[in-house]
């Protein structure tokens, strides 16, 4: 467990490193200054510009803001849908795949434009090379840039006063990719490759088996290696929190992640950003020490759950014990403990920190078998995503959620005090805090109602694979995924069917727009406020009082509405083993 410990420091110390400088980055990239990155890469921005017909110094209102954001997510989401549904017309595909079918279609469009990437497809077996590259690939950048101008737009509704507009989104959309995600992905994809990652477009290998076996009466001696442009769709796949796999086992596939150093890179990979926009809104809003504020929410909700996840795995399954099988830690960090549907190369620990790491962010990604944690290991990946993208949450809409819940925080602090609510020099009155709590409570109304349904109606029930609690575990899963716009996949569950390719559509829509509108109502509201000057009833949103009566107002939201559905779920699977293992 010591070592587990270690690794975990690890990635933390190192992705703060590097969040720090990158937030920086972003709030002088954001503010338009004129520095190093606009000399190199100002003229192609003006050209982009200037292509568009764009006029970068134009102001928008929030609602146009928000529209045009819509329209943008839906030409993109079109365009998907119709380079899905005709792939087979298209060139770049040497296996030949068919159409997806309209049904599929539709629901990876709807879950990529969104930032989602809920696959409920393998992809080496259903997508060609143009779909994944020019489809799947376009929207990695866009649906990250499109969260990322969220918390954009969000901060200038604190750091402006008495303005009409909240800057123009399509100077935000282009100075992310063009700025940020471009460049990272570059430098990230290049290391993957140079590790071993494959980027080709070749047609898929027949290989000799080196140890040949007959299955079904027939002696098997080939096998089909997949091939594709795997490292520069996961450089963007892990850095824009997207998640989605090229390879249906995603980075637990040698060709996508080959070693423990790529594990430990794309672990640090998923959480850079994330952070790096919470440094970016200190800094944005001149108040650094609230940036430190939100990192350490961020950290006191996940990293307490990631350890105990590790500890769950690392103490391996007692029915393995009481059958004399051994768990004992033949390694540091590899072998030991409950190694089912886990990769060697990365041992229990690295995949259970990655699991915490891409559930607490909305990248839904996995080096390992998320259905093969034990029970409590997989609730902690319900629960943090459960949280609601706070954890410390995706690019942009982590910045965007954590800052609705320091309002509903602020508000709730300022009542027992008995002051008039403020934050950050904005008088916070009943249309914020409509807007903050309608933010707040569609997610959880989504998942709830989605899962009854699914356990209520023959084409939920049907596709469950495993019965009793863990089934019920891997439809609350499926909902609580796309709802919460990460996308990984407990697994056990046939999420191929109708009814879940319209449900998890349905849900995966309708989370993302009707989450993030009230946010960005906020945002217009606040940016026409006078700024207020702090008074001595004022509440520091900075002090370590604050942080942790925030934590505690983000888990007692969350305990209130998915405690007991974990307890039908992992919680009652885990009292059905023959013992609980809470020690080291």
């Amino acid at each position: 467990m010591t070592n587990a410990i270690l690794l975990t420091l690890a990635v933390f110390v190192v992705t703060l490193g590097l969040a720090w400088p990158i937030g920086a980055y972003m709030a002088r990239v954001y503010g338009g200054e004129s520095f190093w990155a606009s000399h190199f890469l100002g003229g192609l921005e003006r050209g982009i510009y200037w292509a568009a017909g764009v006029s970068p110094k134009q102001d928008m209102s929030w609602k146009r803001y928000a529209l045009l954001w819509l329209l943008f997510n839906l030409v993109g989401g079109l365009f998907l849908y119709f380079l899905l549904y005709f792939q087979n017309f298209f060139p770049l595909n040497p296996q030949g795949f068919p159409s997806p079918g309209a049904g599929l279609s539709f629901n990876t469009a709807a879950s990529f434009i969104t930032n989602t990437n809920w696959q409920a497809y393998s992809g080496e077996t259903t997508m060609s090379y143009l779909s994944q590259v020019l489809g799947i690939g376009i929207q990695y950048f866009f649906s990250a840039a499109s969260g990322m101008v969220l918390a954009v737009a969000l901060t200038r509704g604190f750091s402006r006063t008495e303005s009409h507009g909240i800057g123009n989104l399509w100077v935000d959309l282009t100075r992310s990719v063009l700025y940020i995600l471009l460049p990272l992905a570059i430098l990230l994809g290049l290391f993957l490759v140079s590790q071993g990652a494959i980027q080709n477009f070749s047609a898929y290998l027949q290989v000799h088996l080196i140890d040949p076996f007959v299955q079904g009466g027939k002696l098997i001696t080939q096998q089909t290696l997949a091939m594709g442009p795997a490292g520069s769709q996961t450089a963007i796949e892990m850095l824009g929190n997207n998640g989605g796999g090229f390879f249906n086992a995603n980075c637990g596939q040698p060709f996508q992640s080959p070693t423990g150093m790529t594990n430990f890179v794309l672990n640090v990979a998923e959480l850079l950003l994330p952070f790096s926009l919470l440094f970016y809104f200190g800094r944005a809003i001149a108040s650094r020490k609230l940036g430190w504020a939100l990192v350490a929410v961020a950290l006191l909700l996940l990293v307490p759950l990631a350890v105990f996840s590790e500890q769950q795995d690392l103490a391996g399954n007692p029915v393995f014990t009481q059958l004399g099988v051994t768990q004992a830690h033949t390694a540091a960090l590899a072998g030991g403990g409950n190694m089912e549907g886990v990769e060697d190369r990365f041992g229990v620990a690295g995949s259970a920190l990655f699991g915490a790491s891409t559930t607490g962010t909305s990248t839904g990604a996995s080096s390992s078998s998320y259905d093969s944690f034990m029970p409590l290991s997989g609730g902690v990946n319900l629960f943090l995503m459960q949280l609601g993208e706070v954890a410390p949450g995706g690019v942009g809409s982590g910045v965007a959620s954590l800052v609705g819940f320091f309002i509903i925080a602020v508000f709730i602090g300022s009542l027992m005090v008995g002051r008039t609510p403020e934050f950050l020099g904005k008088k916070l009155e009943a249309y914020e805090m409509k807007m903050a709590a309608l933010a707040i409570l569609i997610m959880p109304i989504l998942i709830l109602v989605g899962t009854a349904l699914a356990v209520s109606l023959p084409g939920g029930r049907d596709a469950i694979l495993n019965p009793g609690p863990h089934g019920f575990s891997e439809i609350l899963y499926a909902l609580t995924s796309p709802a919460n716009n990460n996308g990984s996949s407990f697994g056990g569950l046939n999420a191929d069917t109708v009814f879940y390719n319209i449900l998890t559509g349905i849900v995966v829509l309708m989370n993302r727009y009707l989450t993030y509108f009230p946010l960005l109502a906020i945002a217009g509201s606040l940016a026409a406020k006078r700024r207020m000057a702090a008074g001595v009833g004022t509440l520091n949103p900075t002090t370590p009082l604050f942080v942790v009566f925030s934590t505690g107002v983000i888990l007692l939201v969350g305990a209130l509405n998915f405690i007991p559905a974990l307890a039908l779920g992992p919680v009652a699977e885990a009292l059905s083993l023959p013992a609980l293992h809470f020690h080291p």
